[in-house]
């Protein structure tokens, strides 16, 4: 089938231009100034589809690179499938995840690798990879490591938080990061100093302070810099590429970017809740069916920054001057019922995550529309970057002859609603209820299906293919 996406101006990383995009079957083949008879034909009468995009934006599908879909966590799991998470991120203009396999303490790598295939199999409405999870270091789980490239992964995670779960010391990771280094892995890192943090947790709830908000009390700032700063010690001493997941706190930015001034192989996330969420507003939280513990919505780790600090400027800041490279959303939902409500009476019981895989793309062309962004740096930040930076980039992340035709048609002036009557995640609740968004979502292409269009779903569960990832096309 021969889709012409007409009259749009298409957006890429380095720059825009009035064209026509020209699909056969699941591959862009033109990108043409409209009018061309470089093809030697009128496409518009032998497209078997035409989508006129006059006035409107013609974007590569979103890649986020930072999902826990199924995810099980503090006695439960994450409330999305795979199907009802990647059915809710088409809906949001992304088109490529990239979630999480998991391997505990005590579990072997392949085990872990093996279940997250049979849960995304025949259940994804867009297409998906792994990053590999490695919550236990031992010569068995360091040997695995050696075959994630074989197996399209090429980019694990390690834990400097969560002791007991996660957790791996500074001889674990040194000895992973060695195995990195040698197999050209990207070493992902959760960086809170997880021992510190179970400390304070346990003095404030001694103290009787067991509301939600003193989750983000209990995770301050300076143990995210102190481990921020550790994981690139380490990552220097070994030579092993080092991107650091969620970063919240302006401190922990300046670790980053004094790494890359100094030419490290070093780069950040961030995610939407720090660009525009504070820990004020989770104090402020009431509501008459949660009362304080409406503030549990917010929950999430590493936790919402105090906006008097200036941590949500200074990520806006750092997304504008590359020392952020990369917007994921670390989506990890949980219902309030029988799930976050698990944390009454203590916080640390609370399980820590915020849907937003459905709201990436719109959230951050809200920079484009109050000047923090360009629109290229738009697109850079939401597909271009995380496809580069884990491997896909070519066949994802860009509108060019060759790739997949993975793509959004965004409109400027359209208006969205973000809340839980509207959004199409499994949750019962919204970090952004009515949050009013200028920009929306018109119609999405997955590979050349349309599956988002006229306001309606038209994907399915089992359209997404698992992509084997090459090594990072990022690296200095």
């Amino acid at each position: 089938m021969t889709i012409l996406i007409t009259g749009g101006t298409v957006v890429n990383a380095t720059g825009t231009v009035v064209a026509d995009v020209l699909i056969d079957g699941e591959k862009v083949v033109a990108v043409v100034l409209p009018g061309s008879t470089a093809l030697g034909a009128d496409l518009a009468a032998t497209a078997d589809r035409v989508i006129d995009a006059t006035g409107k934006y013609v974007v590569p599908g979103g890649v986020d690179a930072h999902t826990h879909m199924e995810l099980p966590f503090g006695g439960t799991a994450a409330s999305d499938t795979f199907e009802t998470g990647t059915t809710a991120a088409a809906w949001g203009g992304t088109t490529t995840i990239v979630d999480f396999a998991v391997q505990k303490q005590g579990e072997r790598v392949q085990d872990g690798l093996e279940a997250w295939h049979k849960r995304a199999a025949g259940n994804c409405a867009i297409d998906y990879a792994f990053h590999q999870i490695i919550g236990g270091v031992d010569d068995d789980s360091l040997a695995a490591m050696r075959t994630l490239v074989d197996e399209g992964i090429t980019s694990y995670k390690m834990f400097m938080a969560y002791p007991g779960v996660f957790y791996a010391d500074d001889a674990q990771i040194l000895r992973a990061m060695q195995v990195a280094r040698d197999e050209g892995l990207l070493t992902m890192m959760h960086a809170e100093n997880g021992p510190a943090i179970d400390v304070l947790a346990a003095q404030l709830v001694a103290a009787g302070k067991t509301d939600p908000y003193y989750h983000g009390l209990a995770r301050p700032w300076q143990l995210e810099e102190e481990a921020t700063h550790r994981a690139i010690m380490l990552a220097d001493l070994t030579g092993a590429p080092l991107y650091v997941v969620h970063v919240s706190a302006k401190q922990a930015v300046a670790q980053l970017a004094a790494a890359r001034d100094a030419g490290k192989n070093v780069f950040g996330e961030t995610c939407p809740q720090y660009l525009y969420l504070s820990l004020e507003e989770q104090l402020g939280a009431s509501s008459e069916e949660w009362g304080a513990f409406e503030g549990a919505k917010w929950v999430c780790s590493t936790p919402l920054r105090a906006r008097a600090e200036g941590h949500q400027d200074a990520m806006w800041q750092a997304l504008r001057t590359n020392d952020l490279q990369v917007v994921s959303t670390d989506h990890c939902p949980f219902c309030m019922t029988d799930q976050k409500e698990l944390g009454r009476g203590d916080f640390r019981a609370i399980p820590n995550g915020i849907g937003s895989v459905e709201h990436r793309m719109d959230l951050l062309y809200q920079g484009v529309v109050t000047g923090r962004l360009s629109l290229e740096r738009w697109v850079e930040l939401c597909s271009v970057t995380p496809a580069r930076m884990f491997g896909m980039y070519g066949t994802k992340g860009v509108i060019q002859p060759g790739a997949d035709a993975d793509i959004v048609v965004y409109d400027p002036a359209g208006l969205t609603t973000l809340g839980v009557r509207t959004h199409h995640m499994n949750m019962d609740h919204s970090a952004w209820e009515g949050v009013e968004i200028d920009g929306h979502v018109d119609a999405v292409l997955s590979r050349g299906e349309v599956v988002v269009d006229d306001g309606g779903f038209h994907g399915r569960a089992g359209h997404g293919r698992f992509v084997k990832r090459g090594l990072s096309q990022y690296l200095v």
